[in-house]
C-alpha cells in the first residue's frame, strides 16, 4: 500500500469508493440483478485502475530513487571535474610564471654578457694606464723623463681615459635599461613612458641573443610618442615575440631581418606591428598558436607558452588586440593594437 512520508495513505479516497460500490452492488443482489451487474462490473473497471495507479506510483517511486542517485554521482563527478579543473588552472599558471621568469633569466644573461664587453675593455685599459703611471713614476724617481716619454705618457693617458669613460658609460646605459625593464617586467606598475625609447631599452637587453642568432632589428617609431600604461606587459610581448622568430622563425645556421614599426592610425590608438622574412607559420597551425602548450618545437626550446602569454598580456593590461598574417615561407607579422592611455581600472597582473 503507497504511504506518503508521513503514513498517509494514498489511495484512500479509492478505497473508500470501492467499499462503498462493494456495499451498493450487496444492497441491489436481490431487487435489481442489471444494476448489480453493471455497478459489479465499474466496481471491477475501478479496482483495476486503482491497482495501475498503486504500479505505477512503485514505478514512479523506484524512478525518483534512481534519479536520486544518478544526481548525487552527477554531483560528485561535477566536484571531482572543477577540483581538476581548478588543479590545472594552478599548474597552467605555475608555468606561465615560469615562462615568464625563464625570459626573465634570459634577459639576466643576456644583459650580464652585454655589460661584460665595456667592463673588460674599461679593466684593460685601467691596468694599461696604471701600467704606464708606474713606469711613468720610474722615471720620475729616477730623474730620468724625456720630453718624449711624457709625450707618450699623455697620449697613452688621453686615449685609455677616453677609453674608460666610454665603456663605463656603456656599461651604465645597460645597467640603467636593464633595472628598468626588469622591474616593469616583475610588478604591474603603470607609468608614462618613451614609446620608442622603452623599445629601444628592451631589444638593447636582447641584443646578444639576437646577434648570436645572426639576426637584424630594424625599429621604426615615432619620436616623442609618449604613453600611460603598463611598459611591463610591452616588454614581455617584445620579448616572447623575438624568442619566438629565435626558435621558430628560421631554420639553423639561417639569418633574417626582424622589424618593429610604430605607429598612430587613429588618435589616441597604437599599432605596433611586429615582423619576421622568416618560415612563416603553416596554415594548418594558425588557429593555434596562441594555445597553451601548442608548439611545433617541443624538446627544441618551445615550451607553447609564449604566443600564448603574449595573447593574455595583449588583450588584457594592455587592453588591445592581437592579428597574426602569415604564410609558409614568407614571414610572420604580429599587429598589436593599443590605447596610449590605459583605462583607469585596478592594475592588473603582469
Amino acid at each position: 500500500m503507497a504511504k506518503s512520508d508521513g503514513g498517509f495513505n494514498l489511495f484512500d479516497a479509492e478505497e473508500r469508493v470501492l467499499a462503498e460500490a462493494n456495499a451498493l452492488r450487496e444492497s441491489l443482489a436481490e431487487s435489481a440483478p442489471d444494476i448489480r451487474n453493471g455497478v459489479e462490473s465499474l466496481t471491477e473497471s475501478y479496482r483495476r485502475s486503482v491497482r495501475e495507479q498503486r504500479r505505477l506510483v512503485k514505478v514512479s517511486d523506484r524512478l525518483q530513487n534512481q534519479l536520486a542517485s544518478v544526481n548525487q554521482e552527477l554531483a560528485r563527478r561535477k566536484a571531482e571535474a572543477e577540483e581538476a579543473l581548478a588543479r590545472l588552472r594552478e599548474a597552467q599558471e605555475t608555468l606561465v610564471q615560469a615562462e615568464k621568469l625563464a625570459s626573465l633569466g634570459a634577459l639576466v644573461g643576456g644583459v650580464a654578457h652585454e655589460i661584460n664587453t665595456p667592463v673588460g675593455i674599461a679593466l684593460s685599459c685601467a691596468s694599461h694606464l696604471a701600467d704606464s703611471t708606474a713606469q711613468m713614476r720610474a722615471l720620475f724617481e729616477a730623474d730620468d723623463i724625456g720630453v718624449e716619454d711624457f709625450e707618450r705618457y699623455m697620449e697613452t693617458a688621453s686615449d685609455t681615459s677616453q677609453l674608460i669613460l666610454a665603456n663605463c658609460e656603456r656599461a651604465a646605459a645597460l645597467i640603467r635599461s636593464f633595472k628598468q625593464v626588469a622591474v616593469d617586467r616583475t610588478s604591474s606598475e603603470r607609468r608614462r613612458f618613451d614609446l620608442a625609447a622603452y623599445i629601444g631599452e628592451t631589444l638593447a637587453s636582447l641584443s646578444p641573443r639576437v646577434r648570436q642568432a645572426g639576426h637584424k632589428v630594424t625599429i621604426t617609431c615615432p619620436p616623442g610618442l609618449e604613453v600611460d600604461g603598463y611598459p611591463g606587459a610591452l616588454s614581455q610581448v617584445l620579448t616572447n615575440f623575438v624568442m619566438n622568430t629565435i626558435v621558430h622563425g628560421y631554420d639553423p645556421g639561417q639569418s633574417g631581418t626582424l622589424s618593429i614599426t610604430v605607429d598612430e592610425p587613429v588618435a589616441g590608438q597604437i599599432r605596433l606591428v611586429y615582423a619576421d622574412d622568416g618560415c612563416g607559420i603553416a596554415d594548418a597551425h594558425k588557429n593555434r598558436i596562441f594555445d597553451p602548450f601548442f608548439t611545433t618545437r617541443r624538446g627544441a626550446g618551445g615550451t607553447g607558452l609564449g604566443l600564448h602569454i603574449v595573447y593574455n598580456l595583449a588583450t588584457g593590461p594592455l587592453e588591445g588586440s592581437l592579428a597574426v598574417d602569415s604564410a609558409t615561407g614568407h614571414g610572420t607579422r604580429f599587429t598589436l593594437t593599443f590605447p596610449r592611455q590605459a583605462s583607469g581600472g585596478t592594475p592588473p597582473e603582469i
